[in-house]
């Protein structure tokens, strides 16, 4: 079964559900007395667009993720507090300011009480019940995800004994990935060994496979990060045993689906809702720092090309969300065809190739403020890791096998690591401006980003930082 599927029936479920309690709703008010349009095709118009206020609300929250990563009961407190959201909004924006703060509350505001009661009550059902169908589908052979388990000794066949004892997770498990090739014929309970570990970027794309569950013996750090490394750019799902998550200590979550413990490497950094707000937070915030310094940005271009020759603007490939790239834009403050000899460097203090104005620009990061216009067009975030150029993301790949885990988010204008390091210089600057951005990933929040602008704005008027 596609994932488009699962949501379309999650989505048609929820709108069956909001259209039957707004209309238990209105029964409620007529039998009580209260007004209540009697038109029917009004009352379908008012029931589509408060059913429609509602759809967009549970996407907004991420209820329409994939249901198979939640059990049954974490998934109706996820409906009971989108609800309770919504209904709060309601009654905020439907309060009578004028006279209900002049009287006690009427018995028809309780409604709206009642009418989350009547929510909670048919799209809790619906969902349960949704949900209970799709987990006997899938029980029955729909839905199954193709499946490979990483490893091959008694730990990897215990995994195999467990996953077809919880038929609800949907793993079709196809074969075994051993450590070295000489299992390559060995089989467990008709399951093949498929091939080895240095085979697995082909079986994974050959096999079509959609999960991969790592059973690697413990302290097995290497062939972890050559796992993950193999996984790179692919659509795939990652689990693995408990017994490794102190390797990969922050870099995972547990999660119990159906009792059965797995932990999820590399899971979604923030909630729907928080993405969403970050992103129409840099829309707007580059809109109002676009608009404002625009006389600005015209005095600095006219003093660029009179302090040295070649273009206002300076256009760099760099490499964004999910290794794609992108030409970042900022005012030129080094000499034109700066790396022309040199080749791909990184920027250091005292740079002999930084011109005259480019200096000052660089100390007050006004050569950066052009990059807003990446923001609008998406390729970048108002915070978030550096992007880097595809030259140095090719050969810190091959140094940092996690260093790719940086290309899961949009790039940022500013970011943890800029406030806290100083330019890269060497390579043991790099490694710790990495761990300055797992550190930024492990707590990504809204509140995270607004305390990395604040600290920005403390940097540049301070001048410290780089």
């Amino acid at each position: 079964m596609k994932k488009w599927v699962d949501i379309f029936f999650s989505f048609l479920s929820d709108f069956l559900a909001f259209q039957v309690a707004f209309w238990l709703w209105w029964m409620v008010r007529l039998r009580l007395g209260f007004y209540a349009e009697t038109d029917t095709v009004k009352c379908g118009l008012i029931s589509f667009i408060i059913s429609s206020f509602w759809l967009a609300l549970f996407a907004f929250f991420g209820m329409y993720r994939n249901w198979k990563t939640a059990s049954r009961i974490d998934e109706l407190i996820d409906a009971v507090r989108t609800i309770s959201i919504g209904i709060l909004c309601l009654f905020i924006t439907t309060f009578d300011y004028d006279h209900s703060l002049q009287q006690s509350i009427s018995l028809s505001r309780f409604l709206i009480v009642v009418y989350w009661l009547l929510l909670v009550l048919c799209v809790g059902s619906m969902r349960m019940g949704l949900h209970t169908v799709q987990r006997k589908l899938v029980e029955k052979g729909f839905g199954r995800r193709r499946t490979l388990i990483v490893g091959w000794d008694r730990r990897a066949r215990t995994l195999y004994d467990q996953i077809v004892g919880a038929p609800a997770l949907g793993y079709d498990v196809s074969g075994f990935v051993s450590l070295q090739p000489s299992a390559r014929k060995a089989r467990y309970r008709g399951v093949p060994v498929v091939g080895s570990l240095r085979q697995l970027r082909r079986l994974l794309q050959n096999r079509r496979t959609e999960e991969i569950v790592i059973a690697l013996p413990r302290r097995s750090e290497k062939q972890l990060e050559e796992v993950i490394t193999k996984c790179n750019g692919l659509d795939i799902g990652i689990k693995m045993v408990p017994d490794l998550y102190d390797i990969m200590a922050g870099q995972v979550r547990t999660n119990q689906i159906y009792g059965f413990p797995l932990i999820e490497v590399f899971p979604q950094l923030i909630t729907t809702w928080e993405r969403v707000l970050k992103r129409m937070g840099d829309v707007f915030f580059s809109l109002i720092v676009l608009l404002f310094f625009f006389p600005v940005g015209l005095v600095i271009a006219a003093v660029i090309w009179l302090d040295s020759r070649g273009p206002v603007f300076y256009l760099q490939e760099r490499v964004g969300k999910e290794g794609g790239t992108f030409n970042i834009i900022k005012f030129r403050s080094m000499v034109q065809n700066a790396e022309q000899r040199t080749g791909p460097v990184w920027a250091r203090s005292g740079d002999p190739r930084v011109t005259r104005f480019g200096k000052w620009l660089r100390k007050l990061r006004l050569d950066e403020v052009p990059q807003f216009l990446n923001v609008l067009r998406g390729d970048m975030s108002l915070v978030g890791p550096r992007p880097e150029r595809p030259f140095f993301v090719n050969k810190l790949k091959k140094i940092y096998p996690l260093y790719v885990r940086r290309l899961r988010v949009r790039p940022g204008i500013t970011g943890w690591a800029q406030i806290k390091g100083e330019y890269d210089q060497t390579l043991e600057d790099v490694k710790q401006k990495i761990e300055y951005d797992f550190f930024y990933l492990e707590n990504m929040s809204l509140r995270m980003d607004l305390k990395i602008l604040l600290s920005t704005v403390y940097v540049v008027l301070t001048g410290r930082g780089k």
